[in-house]
C-alpha cells in the first residue's frame, strides 16, 4: 500500500500523522452494541440564494447537550448524490458513534447538506446537465449565506473559523477545497477526498500560499491510487508542496468508491478541532 505525507512539511503532532496514515480498522464502520450513541435527524432551512426552503442531515453526538457549544463539521457529497448520500453509503453515524465510544473523538456537530443549489436539487437523471453542474457552484452563496446562519442561530455551537471545517468527497471534495481555501477567514479546518474536476486550478484555490501557512489548522488531500481523477489530488498536494503549505497528502489503495471514503473519515474525524503542535515531520 502507498501512503504519502507531504514530509517537512506538515505541521502535525507525530500521533496525528500515524492516525493520518492508518486504514481503518476492520468493523470500524459496523454498527455495535453501545451504551450511547449519537442522532441523525433532518434540517430545512430557508435559502434566498435558491429562493425555496432546502434540507440537510445533521448528526448531533451522544451526550449533545444545547448548553454546551460545539464545533460544526460540513460533509458534502457527490455529483450524483444528495443530503442522504453519505448515509446511504457510508454510514457515518456508525462511524462516530464508535470513535466516540473509544473516545478518539471530539465532539462535534455534522451538517450533511444538499450541495446542489438549484429548486429542483433532486440526484437523479443526468448529473452532467449544465445547469446542475452549475448548481455545486452556486452552493457555495447558499452554505456561507444561507445554512451556516442557520445553523449558527437554531443550534448550540461556536460560530468562530477555529470551529469550522469543510470536507467532501469527489465532486463535494472539490467544493470543499474551493470554499474553504477560498474563505479562510470562515474555515480553518478543509479537506478533499478523491476531488473531482471542479477543483480550481492550484493558483486560483491558493493564489497566496502564506494564508493557508499562517491560519489553517487541517488541510487534506487524499485520494485511491487507483483513482481516475487521481491527477486532480496530485497536481493539488504538488502545488502545496512547491509553496511549503503544511497539509496532509494521503494516497490510499481503492478507486473512486466509498471504500476510500469511508476510510478517509474515519480517518480526518479523529484529527478535526484538536490542537496541534508545530513539529516537523521528515
Amino acid at each position: 500500500m502507498k501512503k504519502m505525507i507531504c514530509t517537512a512539511l506538515c505541521v502535525l503532532s507525530v500521533n496525528l500523522i500515524a492516525q493520518a496514515q492508518q486504514v481503518a480498522p476492520k468493523g470500524f464502520d459496523v454498527e455495535q452494541q453501545l451504551a450511547s450513541t449519537g442522532k441523525i435527524d433532518s434540517i430545512v432551512y430557508p435559502s434566498k440564494t435558491v429562493g425555496v426552503s432546502r434540507k440537510a442531515i445533521i448528526y448531533t453526538p451522544p451526550g449533545y447537550n444545547k448548553t454546551k457549544e460545539y464545533p460544526v463539521l460540513y460533509l458534502l457529497h457527490g455529483i450524483g448524490g444528495d443530503e442522504r448520500e453519505w448515509l446511504r453509503h457510508g454510514n457515518p453515524q456508525v462511524i462516530f458513534d464508535n470513535l466516540y465510544a473509544q473516545g478518539k473523538m471530539e465532539p462535534m456537530l455534522v451538517i450533511m447538506p444538499n450541495g446542489r443549489a438549484m429548486t429542483d436539487d433532486r440526484a437523479g437523471g443526468n448529473v452532467m446537465a449544465p445547469d446542475r453542474v452549475a448548481a455545486f457552484s452556486t452552493f457555495e452563496k447558499d452554505l456561507l449565506n444561507d445554512l451556516i446562519p442557520y445553523v449558527e442561530s437554531r443550534f448550540s455551537v461556536k460560530k468562530d473559523r477555529e470551529h469550522r471545517a469543510i470536507f467532501g468527497l469527489s465532486m463535494g471534495g472539490g467544493q470543499a477545497l474551493n470554499f474553504g481555501l477560498g474563505h479562510i477567514d470562515t474555515f480553518a479546518w478543509v479537506g478533499g477526498f478523491s476531488s473531482a474536476p471542479n477543483t480550481k486550478l492550484p493558483q486560483e484555490l491558493l493564489p497566496v500560499p502564506k494564508e493557508a501557512k499562517d491560519r489553517l489548522k487541517l488541510l487534506w488531500i487524499s485520494c485511491g491510487d487507483q483513482d481516475g481523477l487521481l491527477n486532480i489530488s496530485k497536481r493539488t498536494h504538488d502545488y502545496l508542496l512547491e509553496h511549503q503549505v503544511p497539509h496532509v497528502y494521503y494516497l490510499e489503495p481503492g478507486g473512486h468508491d466509498f471504500n476510500v471514503w469511508r476510510n478517509d473519515l474515519y480517518n480526518i474525524s479523529q484529527l478535526l478541532f484538536k490542537e496541534t503542535k508545530s513539529k516537523e515531520v521528515k
